[in-house]
């Protein structure tokens, strides 16, 4: 326990809980509402004539408008009232009543709700068929079209979106907006929300508000509408006057705003005023009982005249369209009957009557009255002209049919996912970091992850883990969870609830007390994936170190946070609403950024997701071929992972699907991600240097052929050393079989190195491998060529100088701080071998399925344990290691060797003898034939594996490409055909292709 307080708190939390327990519960967390400063300067709003317009008039729509209009008789104009509800998920009935309002009573327009982009586009087509004057149509698309469309895409709540900083990103949410409306035929977006959400128990806006701030909700309202009204699609601010400050839903009653007209005029008229100075063209008007604006008792503001006409239009002079809030919602539908409550609406001074219940009644009706002389000619003008002029500026002068053609991806556009990303990385905000609990930068870090709430958590979890070994422990008592967690650093606890914008947030009452209970015992992080008001019931959080506000639950917003909590990104948002007295409106805390691999899409770092799609096809080409069953790519740009999938399986038989997370032998890449880089710090240090002899690295060399070669002579393959050799024949009995005098089928002493699943080598023969080499001679001709004799020796040469195995070393000093929790020798120590797909069907040396132990035949006399070969990882580990060579030495800010190292051991020392070899690095071929596909830089370096593996990086475009495969089995003596057919190299291609910017 943290101190003796604690648990004189739990004591008598149990005493109450135990007194209480009894009783029904009921909500009695205390809720404060932010503080109003009602005499604050009111906004003064522009003289009309300076408000901006993003639809400027013309003559030719004057004429227009007076010549449709000249020509219309009583019904069609009385008709072009009413925008009417439509769902392209109901059947054909529905669809031939609607025909039928729009041939027989010529309606205005349609509301579309629920369905599909396909569908509605065709109903749309169908509908304005058969409309003599173009149709209105409109949508509530407040978070996009995903709020009523399935197929389409969501973009963050207004909340969340209230936490970003930069309103030009925002700006671009409209953009997109607008662009996918268009595209559907769409004229009115009923958007943006701009309430100002003051209650936090407020039932309907919540979420869909940007927040409790008038300024903050201002801005960024207007940073939406301006890009949705840039497309030429109109916006729709609503619920005028203000529904942010309300405890009911008007959908099912009638709301009461109980303020004065100051602070109404203060408060919630301030978007508003500045919107209609900024260019909103249309207002919705909201059911709200509001005394000081509409003095009869229970009279909705959308059937007031007070509030439609003198207010909005006389006083505060808006000369938009001005829509009803839906006419079926019972905070009207309640007041009067269908048909009544549309000729009160249109008496108020509403300009388009939504979501009319009976069309037929309320066209009646109207008719009745104008014909009574209560509604005039120029009342009726003064709304079916402006409806006529809006229709013009949509182009329904000239109307065309919406292209059906491509419809789902256009308005599915990468673009979308890449906004997304950047909107996150903006939004998500940290609310408490004691002692700098974030980021954490131990990658040693023991650290437990338990998930509260009821929704997903997958990439959350997925995404912590690609940094650093998490353990998910389940959910139970708080006593079984203490047990649990007391071995554990750190506890990530994620609050997971669903991102259906219409579901609770909130905490059951045993998770409130499960996180008192473990941030008692336990150093915690709490990261809520919901709208902030759910902590308002949490009473305490000063034993909560660190604390994220992530707003929503879908995937891109559980992948960036696990990215802020490990320093991929800093933390930008602040909080656009307060939480009691615990955090303010604006609180937001900058975390450190660390240089750790991150994740977003290609577009984000200047490539083509579309070009590097056709990875796809090489990958399929390859596993059709029988190149290899299954492979993992990646691809990172500029330090984020833009592309990172799995393909195949472990095996021809199609038994079990290649993971991302599964682990590959990567064969010849051990000796860039295990042995070079202990040998560059090795050199950092000043141990070694290029002219060091071997015969001064490693006595037994001294006074032999070898004593004379030079430390840069052995790392370029420039040493004419024999390129491999069988050793493993010379252990063979006259079966060739693994002999008795070498081999044990038991662990026992003297044999103690693993070679296969029950077969272990004498300890001591290493040394006679090593006296081979000794004795090895020379090629005659001094050249390149590339020999595993030079990481054999340096694996000695590291073992010797440092006290310590190759595996310690690479363990300590790289696997384990960089994170690379997959990376290891021998991983059967570790992990279960349904997680590696095998590499051979040996029937030459240890005649059984090599799966689990290094292929390399040489590596597992060693124990699987050896400098050339050996390791087994994942694309995700092998890319860290790459990221910290192109960082020149330095990860997740630390330095491993000076970068002055770095530069030296990529440097070609012997070009001109025709070698491209840097120091233990690979390069790009120097003509024709090589490891790459010919088009990166003469600065990128890497190393290909005979497994069929690849890991290449290049300085120049800052690009990481990782390929792992099992391409040997089942026959590693095969033709090696996906080197044949060049897949890796024409994926690399694919990937240099893809760079736009």
């Amino acid at each position: 326990m943290k101190n003796l307080k604690n648990l004189l708190l739990l004591l008598f939390i149990a005493f109450f809980v135990s007194n209480c327990s009894t009783t029904k519960k009921t909500s009695s967390h205390k809720i404060i509402k932010p503080e109003i400063v009602e005499a604050e300067e009111l906004y003064v709003p522009h003289i009309k004539a300076e408000r901006k317009t993003f639809f400027k008039g013309s003559e030719a729509e004057d004429r227009w408008v007076d010549s449709v209009y000249s020509q219309m008789p009583l019904n069609e104009r009385i008709g072009q009232l009413f925008m009417v509800a439509a769902y392209s998920n109901k059947n054909e009935e529905h669809f031939s009543s609607l025909e039928k309002l729009v041939s027989d009573y010529k309606i205005g327009g349609l509301i579309f709700f629920q369905g599909g982009p396909s569908r509605q586009a065709k109903l749309t087509n169908r509908f304005q068929s058969k409309s003599k004057l173009p149709l209105f149509i409109g949508i509530d698309a407040e978070w996009g079209l995903s709020m009523r469309l399935d197929s389409t895409y969501r973009f963050p709540w207004n909340m969340t979106l209230g936490a970003i900083r930069d309103l030009k990103l925002i700006e671009r949410v409209g953009e997109q907006m607008g662009k996918e409306t268009k595209r559907m035929g769409i004229h009115f977006n009923f958007a943006p929300v701009i309430d100002i959400n003051t209650n936090p128990l407020n039932p309907i806006i919540g979420n869909r508000s940007f927040g409790e701030d008038k300024k903050n909700v201002t801005d960024r309202a207007i940073a939406l509408m301006t890009g949705v009204q840039n497309q030429g699609v109109f916006s729709t601010g609503k619920h005028f006057p203000g529904h942010g400050d309300t405890s009911t839903d008007s959908h099912h009653t009638l709301p009461m705003v109980n303020f004065s007209r100051e602070r109404i005029e203060n408060v919630e008229l301030y978007p508003y005023k500045r919107m209609f100075d900024e260019g909103l063209e249309s207002v919705m008007v909201a059911h709200l009982n509001v005394p000081s604006l509409e003095p009869r008792e229970n009279y909705p503001t959308s059937l007031s005249h007070n509030v439609v006409t003198d207010l909005l239009q006389k006083e505060m002079q808006f000369e938009g369209l001005i829509f009803t809030d839906a006419l079926n919602m019972k905070g009207a539908s309640s007041f009067k009957k269908p048909g009544d409550i549309d000729l009160e609406a249109f008496l108020a001074g509403n300009d388009i009557l939504l979501f009319a219940e009976n069309v037929p009644v309320a066209v009646e009706k109207i008719t009745q009255a104008y014909n009574d002389s209560i509604i005039s000619d120029d009342r009726i003008a003064q709304s079916v002209k402006k409806i006529l002029h809006y229709k013009f500026k949509a182009g329904l002068n000239k109307y065309k049919p919406v292209e059906l053609n491509n419809i789902v991806s256009d308005i599915n556009p990468v673009d979308n996912v890449s906004l997304q990303y950047q909107l996150y990385e903006n939004a998500i905000t940290v609310l408490k970091n004691d002692n700098d609990v974030l980021p954490i930068k131990n990658l040693e870090t023991k650290i437990a992850y338990v998930k509260l709430g009821d929704d997903s958590n997958t990439p959350f979890v997925s995404t912590l883990k690609k940094y650093t070994e998490v353990t998910e422990i389940e959910l139970n008592s708080a006593d079984s969870l203490n047990l649990q967690l007391k071995n554990f650093d750190l506890v990530i606890l994620g609050f997971h609830k669903s991102d259906k914008a219409w579901k609770k947030h909130d905490f059951t009452d045993k998770e409130l007390q499960l996180i008192q209970e473990i941030a008692k015992n336990n150093k915690v992080i709490l990261d809520v994936f919901a709208k902030p008001y759910s902590l308002i019931p949490v009473t305490d959080f000063s034993e909560i170190e660190g604390l994220i506000i992530s707003y929503q639950n879908g995937d891109i917003a559980q992948e960036v946070s696990a990215e802020l909590i490990f320093g991929a990104i800093e933390a930008k948002g602040v909080l656009p609403v307060s939480i009691n007295d615990n955090f303010k409106f604006n609180d937001g805390l900058s975390t450190e950024k660390v240089d750790r691999l991150g994740f977003t899409t290609p577009e984000n770092v200047g490539m083509s997701s579309s070009k590097l799609a056709e990875i796809e096809t090489y990958a399929k080409k390859a596993i059709d071929g029988k190149m290899a069953p299954g492979m993992q790519i990646l691809v990172a740009r500029k330090g984020k992972v833009v592309y990172q999938k799995s393909f195949g399986y472990h095996t021809y038989k199609k038994q079990t699907k290649v993971q991302n997370s599964d682990i590959y032998d990567v064969a010849s890449v051990t000796k860039m991600v295990s042995t070079l880089p202990n040998v560059m710090q090795l050199f950092d240090k000043g141990k070694v240097n290029l002219d060091t002899r071997l015969g001064e690295l490693l006595p037994l060399f001294k006074s032999t052929n070898k004593d004379s070669i030079s430390f840069k002579e052995l790392l370029s393959h420039n040493a004419r050393l024999q390129a491999w050799e069988p050793f493993y024949k010379e252990t063979l009995d006259i079966d060739k079989c693994p002999a008795d005098k070498y081999y044990s089928l038991f662990y026992k002493k003297g044999f103690t190195k693993q070679v296969a699943e029950n077969l272990y080598i004498r300890d001591d023969y290493q040394d006679t491998i090593m006296k081979k080499i000794v004795d090895s001679k020379l090629l005659p001709k001094k050249e390149y060529k590339y020999s595993d004799f030079t990481f054999i020796i340096l694996k000695d040469y590291l073992e010797k100088a440092t006290g310590k195995s190759i595996d310690e070393l690479s363990t300590q000093h790289f696997f384990k701080p960089l994170g690379m929790n997959n990376t290891m020798y021998n991983p059967l120590r570790k992990f279960d071998m349904s997680v590696i797909p095998p590499t051979d069907d040996d029937t030459y040396f240890r005649h059984a399925t090599i799966q689990g132990y290094v292929h390399d035949m040489e590596a597992a006399m060693e124990g699987g344990i050896a400098g050339h070969a050996g390791i087994f990882s994942n694309a995700m580990d092998i890319a860290k290691m790459m990221q910290l060579f192109l960082n020149k030495g330095t990860y997740s800010g630390k330095q491993y060797f000076s970068p002055q190292t770095f530069d030296v051991f990529n440097t070609r020392y012997f070009e001109t003898e025709g070698s491209r070899r840097g120091l233990g690095f690979d390069k790009p071929q120097l003509g024709k034939e090589g490891p790459t596909c010919g088009c990166v830089s003469s600065k990128s370096f890497g190393h290909t594996g005979f497994t069929g593996t690849m890991a290449w990086a290049d300085p120049e475009t800052e690009i990481i490409y990782i390929f792992l495969s099992n391409r040997t089995f089942p026959d590693s003596n095969a033709a090696n055909k996906l080197s044949k057919e060049n897949i890796r190299e024409d994926i690399q291609r694919i990937i240099q292709e893809a760079i736009i910017k």
